[in-house]
């Protein structure tokens, strides 16, 4: 198996706080969807896998890894009638404000984004949220954006995840081989992105709404956060080479 050259990360709950993010963004596009009434906000909550009263979110549900048109279905079946002729719309607009409103960081993550690209690695992106809610959300943190030499969002032509485009899209552009490239994610949806991709390495982050036993059928590593990726591919890499001369 090639050496691991390229590194495609999630955002949300991966290098941005999930819930501290995520949580006013679905309730904001709840409540326009549903016209401003709170009860049918907190189905249309519930129906996506977000419980309204305690803010847990489902690990894979809707609102936990979704992108855009699968919220504005998921809604639409909910509202029937009710929907709003613009839910896409609705949809779209609260992931882009949202983003340049909520986003928080991981702490500490920057740091091994640089890490990692001192190293050698390419960088890149790859998110459920709409470009322009990426570029929100990145904008709040001056150089964020830079640190990733490729970004893609679920509208930026190669689909959403768990669809393999947006990997073979950074391998691609990086001029690598799917096998020499690794995704690093929060979800299910991440990972599952990974492997139809043909990606040689999955690492899964307990940062999100996923658990580790979420993860693991899915995942070569799961790690507590990006925080220790740097050394656990390090240590990765030689278990393997050892695996296979075994």
């Amino acid at each position: 198996m090639p050496e691991i050259k390229g590194l495609l990360f999630d955002k949300d709950g991966t290098i941005l706080d999930f819930y501290k993010t995520w949580v006013p963004i679905n309730r904001d596009i709840a409540m326009e969807a549903a016209g401003g009434n709170f009860a049918l906000a907190a189905e249309l909550l519930r129906a996506g896998g977000h419980d309204p009263e305690t803010d847990i979110i489902a690990p894979g549900a809707v609102l936990a890894a979704a992108g855009v048109e699968a919220i504005a279905e998921c809604f639409a079946e909910v509202l029937r009638e009710r929907a709003p002729a613009d839910l896409l719309a609705i949809v779209i607009r609260n992931f882009r404000d949202g983003g340049g409103k909520y986003a928080e960081l991981i702490e500490g993550a920057p740091d091994t984004l640089e890490s990692l690209a001192a190293d050698g690695y390419r960088i890149g992106l790859a998110t459920n949220d709409t470009v322009d809610g990426l570029t929100a959300s990145l904008g709040r943190f001056a150089g964020l954006a830079r640190r990733f030499e490729f970004s893609y969002g679920c509208d930026s032509g190669y689909g959403a995840k768990p669809e393999p485009g947006m990997g073979l899209a950074f391998a691609a552009a990086t001029g690598l081989a799917p096998a020499a490239c690794a995704i690093v994610g929060d979800s299910m949806h991440d990972l599952e992105m990974g492997r139809r991709a043909g990606f040689g390495l999955r690492v899964g982050v307990l940062t999100g709404s996923s658990r580790r036993q979420d993860l693991e059928p899915h995942a070569d590593l799961v790690l507590g956060s990006v925080l220790e990726l740097r050394d656990a591919i390090a240590a990765w890499r030689p278990s393997r080479e050892a695996a296979r001369a075994g």
